[in-house]
């Protein structure tokens, strides 16, 4: 399945690559080797890519800043978050729906500027000074600012009726000494208390698909997903008729890949080669 014959099929068959970061692209606060020589290579072949992260902690303008210091220059219609595609979520499915948020300041202001209606549970106003016990929806994003106070809230709304929504299903966010509860995690706690499970939009999930497509006109057979988890970033390619890759610089080993019920369309040991093979 992972001969060189199929490596270079798939990339040849691939006209867009959404491109995980952290693991895939770089290593936290280093670039990778090979990262930019495959961006190139990309713009060579006549082919295009975007980054895509379930890291709803920080904003795609941070992120903007962040691929600079690296060298790496791109524009806001080549980058996207868990968060964007909640915001999207929320303005089809729940427009104008009162939405109490557990997220980052990054997060709060995306919300706010793409003007979805936040719930305040100090005055308990919404943002379009409606005044309610509780709101509608409860988002829970990377939320590294989290208070038991903001997580009872939340726990109390949903009890109530208000609508689970979470941004992605990561568990733990890979740090330089291990790892850290990430959106899941906290999600783990509130269903485990309310006994409501969440709805998830960012990858592996087809609402990521769906608004890839919709931004970028190109069709999902013609999408790679490119990262190094099985469970998000491949499985949303194979899970939603686009394909999965996986490369081997991040949280994924090897050894791993026969016990996942997923299984990737190709195995690349890095985006290095990727960027090799789609040179020659």
């Amino acid at each position: 399945m992972f001969s060189l014959e199929n490596k270079k099929k798939i990339l040849n068959n691939t006209d867009l690559f959404v491109l995980d970061m952290d693991g895939t692209f770089y290593l936290e606060n280093d670039i990778l080797d090979g990262s930019l020589d495959f961006l190139e290579a990309v713009k060579r072949a006549g082919k295009r890519y975007i980054f895509f992260t379930n890291n709803s902690s920080t904003s795609s303008e941070e992120y903007i800043k962040k691929l600079a210091r690296m060298n790496c220059h791109i524009t806001s219609d080549m980058i996207m978050t868990s968060g964007d595609v909640m915001i999207k979520f929320l303005q089809t499915k729940y427009q104008g729906k009162s939405v109490y948020l557990l997220g980052t300041e990054p997060l709060r202001k995306s919300f706010v500027d793409a003007g979805i209606n936040l719930y305040d549970a100090k005055t308990g106003v919404s943002s379009d000074g409606t005044k309610a016990e509780r709101s509608d929806i409860v988002v829970v994003g990377f939320d590294k600012t989290l208070t038991y106070e903001t997580l009872t809230n939340a726990c109390i709304y949903i009890r109530e009726g208000a609508t689970f929504l979470a941004t992605h299903l990561d568990i733990n966010c890979p740090v330089k000494n291990g790892f850290i509860p990430d959106c899941g995690a906290i999600c783990a706690a509130i269903e485990l208390s309310t006994g409501v499970k969440p709805r998830f939009v960012g990858k592996p999930f087809k609402e990521t698909v769906d608004m890839i497509v919709a931004s970028t006109g190109i069709s999902a057979e013609r999408i790679a997903f490119v990262g190094d988890r099985i469970y998000t970033d491949v499985a949303t390619g194979v899970n939603n008729g686009a394909m999965g890759v996986l490369v081997l610089t991040g949280e994924t080993k090897k050894e791993d890949i026969p016990a996942s019920k997923v299984q990737p369309d190709v195995v690349f040991a890095s985006i290095k080669e990727m960027g090799e093979l789609l040179s020659e």
